[in-house]
């Protein structure tokens, strides 16, 4: 890098009118320099892979700009910056969409669209990039900027609760407590979206009874990346298979785990989010970070659609077997769960719970070995129905539908009842609620 303190920036509009006229307000100026002109996204990601750049001005019609191309821009430690025609609001919007936090407008002044480059260096990382604080002028008369709204791409607010199915390898039954978790929620009156994430083994298309052609989470995850995801156009992904449960079946094959892309799958659980109290996510088993390509933030993961939803989960909901080599499992998972997400909430569910393998007529030595191997208090047993489960899958249908006295299920609900209690707002404080509080505070 050169020893002066301009940022050195480049830019991508895919040919749009504007940018020579943008080049020459910025040539000569002291705090930014543009390095390169890039001919498309390609040239633009190859480029920022260099570190030649810090920042990036695009352009609202760049071909094949996605929420995911902008996080890896990021990750790079590369800030975008987005351009767009001063009449064009649909470009703006859109770059806000995708992620893009700060957008000026294409005739803006050089001072504005050099304070607001500054601005996204300083934002995205002050720490790594000392030399980039230079005074912030927010280029409101230039650009599309409204000083009274609220901050560009900010994340909109979200009220519904997602909760996270997740489980060591064997399969310990992690789709069968997410189906039946979301079927009991749903029966409780709770607007409930569940979604398939497992990206080695999804299937709750299977216990449903759906076809799973046209998976209905990789199609929201596309809308995502295009910005284009509302509530309105989940709710055309997520089929409806009861009046209060919605259901994103997961990828056919294993094959295609790289449409699940993670910075698109952010914005499909915060959509969900707008759509439902309650997101009920199954996860995949593996919470491997693959160290050996973690320096390329370009490479697709396996597990990341796993570990996002993690990160963004309310509560994490971990299913083992009561087996012994279940159980030994389970511990360790909760180690690398703990690893991987460390201040999640995490509630323990022990599947299959039988005598033949607890040893004991109550069926709690599970939770003897839990508390003394991973300092687990408490956990759900879910007794072992394997009648009841095989009739409930044979007929593509929960377990509240089939079998509603079987014990697997009335072990299922009372889970379901604490994961509602949580979910449900509180109730509006009442003007007699209020004056009976005063008068116990005065006694």
């Amino acid at each position: 890098m050169s020893s002066d303190r301009r940022i050195p920036t480049v830019t991508a509009s895919g040919g749009a009118p504007w940018e020579p006229h943008l080049l020459t307000r910025l040539h000569g100026r002291p705090e930014l320099q543009v390095v390169r002109r890039c001919v498309d996204l390609v040239d633009l990601m190859a480029t920022a892979a260099t570190g030649i750049a810090r920042a990036a001005l695009v352009g609202a019609g760049l071909h094949r700009l996605d929420r995911d191309a902008v996080a890896r821009l990021t990750s790079s430690g590369v800030a975008v910056v987005g351009v767009a025609a001063d009449a064009d609001q649909a470009g703006s919007r859109r770059l806000l969409a995708l992620g893009v936090m700060t957008v000026v407008a294409a005739d803006a002044s050089g001072d504005a669209v050099a304070a607001a480059v500054a601005a996204a260096v300083a934002a995205l990382n002050p720490v790594r990039h000392p030399d980039a604080a230079v005074p912030v002028v927010n280029p409101t008369d230039d650009g599309p900027y409204d000083p009274d709204a609220p901050t560009p791409g900010a994340p909109t607010p979200v009220a519904g609760r997602l909760v996270a199915i997740w489980g060591p390898t064997g399969g310990p039954g992690r789709t069968t407590v997410a189906v039946n978790l979301a079927a009991e929620l749903a029966s409780a009156g709770l607007d409930v979206v569940l979604a398939d994430a497992d990206t080695y083994g999804a299937s709750i298309a299977q216990s449903l009874g759906l076809l799973d052609e046209a998976p209905g989470l990789a199609a929201a995850v596309r809308s995502a990346a295009q910005g284009g995801l509302d509530p309105a156009g989940l709710a055309r992904h997520a089929r409806e298979v009861s009046p209060r449960l919605r259901v994103l079946t997961g990828i056919p094959r294993a094959d295609r785990w790289p449409e699940l892309r993670p910075a698109a799958l952010r914005n499909v659980w915060d959509v969900s989010r707008q759509l439902a109290g309650v997101v009920v996510v199954d996860c995949g088993f593996s919470l491997e970070q693959q160290e050996e390509i973690a320096f390329d933030v370009a490479a697709p993961r396996r597990n990341a659609a796993t570990l996002v939803t993690l990160e963004q989960a309310d509560l994490v909901i971990a299913v083992g077997a009561a087996d012994p080599i279940g159980l030994q499992r389970l511990v360790r998972g909760l180690g690398e769960l703990n690893e991987a997400v460390p201040a999640a909430e995490v509630r323990v569910v022990v599947n299959r719970v039988r005598r033949s393998v607890t040893g004991t007529e109550s069926g709690r030595a599970p939770i003897r070995v839990l508390r003394r191997h991973a300092g687990v208090e408490d956990a759900f047993l879910v007794p072992d129905n394997v009648a009841a489960v095989d009739a409930a899958l044979m007929a593509g249908r929960p377990l509240l539908e089939v079998m509603q006295r079987a014990p697997a299920r009335l072990a299922i609900r009372e889970l379901a009842e604490q994961v509602a209690a949580a979910a449900r707002p509180a109730p509006p404080v009442t003007p007699r609620a209020r004056h009976r509080a005063r008068v116990a505070a005065q006694r």
